[in-house]
């Protein structure tokens, strides 16, 4: 990881779970880390209780889902900090819905959020890796086990999750196409320890049924994020699983 220390880093969803495990790690190692996010007040939270760290984190309130509040985030992380290395496409959410009922407006807000947001944040990472020339930069998206399969009952948040497993291998095939020694990885946890079930107003019946099921602490999949980060310029780690010990599904 010392190769990647003073360097900048762009993390979604940093308001808590994952995104904030992350950015915490990240900062710990001597990146620049910006924290993207709604409650962009946890991230200046988690920003003051970083400050004898070695790196440093920036705090910036950005919807995903709005295309306006991306390019303006990263138009402040080019002209602020001079550019970016690594983007951690964390953001997303898990609306309760079925496929029989909707609401429609749910279904919208995942493809919004986790398709979507996820593929124009891409796009405005690597306009600035390739203005600046950044030719060793790593697009990190943290997908989910049921981008592989169909777990759960949730499965809008799965075909969502599938579309982030064909855009990893798309964006991939684009990048050697080019010639880029950009890296992507499709990092998929299991089930994870985090609001994420209670925030995407899942009911407390259906949250019920995992309550005696092992988890990962989000803790566990920024060290994930560490280990790809470190490998040698030349390796690609394309897809990584982590489940938890004695995970049924």
């Amino acid at each position: 990881m010392e190769r990647w220390a003073g360097r900048v880093a762009v993390v979604t969803g940093a308001s808590s779970g994952i995104g904030a495990a992350i950015a915490q790690e990240l900062v710990k190692k001597g990146l620049k880390v910006v924290g993207l996010a709604r409650r962009v007040e946890r991230v200046e939270e988690l920003a003051n209780s970083l400050e004898s760290a070695s790196g440093k984190l920036y705090s910036l309130k950005c919807d995903v889902s709005k295309e306006s509040d991306v390019r303006e985030a990263f138009k402040w992380v080019k002209s602020n900090l001079g550019g970016i290395n690594i983007l951690v496409n964390n953001a997303g959410v898990c609306d309760f819905n079925t496929l029989t009922d909707g609401p429609v407006q749910k279904w919208r807000n995942i493809i919004d959020i986790n398709v979507l947001g996820l593929s124009i944040c891409t796009k405005e990472a690597l306009e600035i890796m390739n203005e600046k020339g950044v030719n060793d930069g790593h697009i990190i998206h943290i997908n989910s086990i049921t981008g592989h399969g169909t777990p759960f009952n949730f499965y809008m948040y799965s075909a969502s999750k599938h579309a982030v497993t064909a855009l990893t291998e798309g964006l991939r095939r684009e990048l050697v196409k080019k010639n880029s020694k950009i890296r992507v990885t499709s990092i998929s946890p299991g089930s994870v320890l985090t609001e994420l079930g209670e925030a995407s107003g899942i009911p407390k019946e259906v949250l019920e049924d995992f309550k005696d099921n092992p988890f990962l602490e989000a803790k566990d999949v920024a060290d994930c994020i560490l280990y790809v980060l470190g490998t040698p310029p030349h390796v690609q780690i394309h897809e990584l699983t982590i489940k938890p010990v004695g995970e049924p599904m």
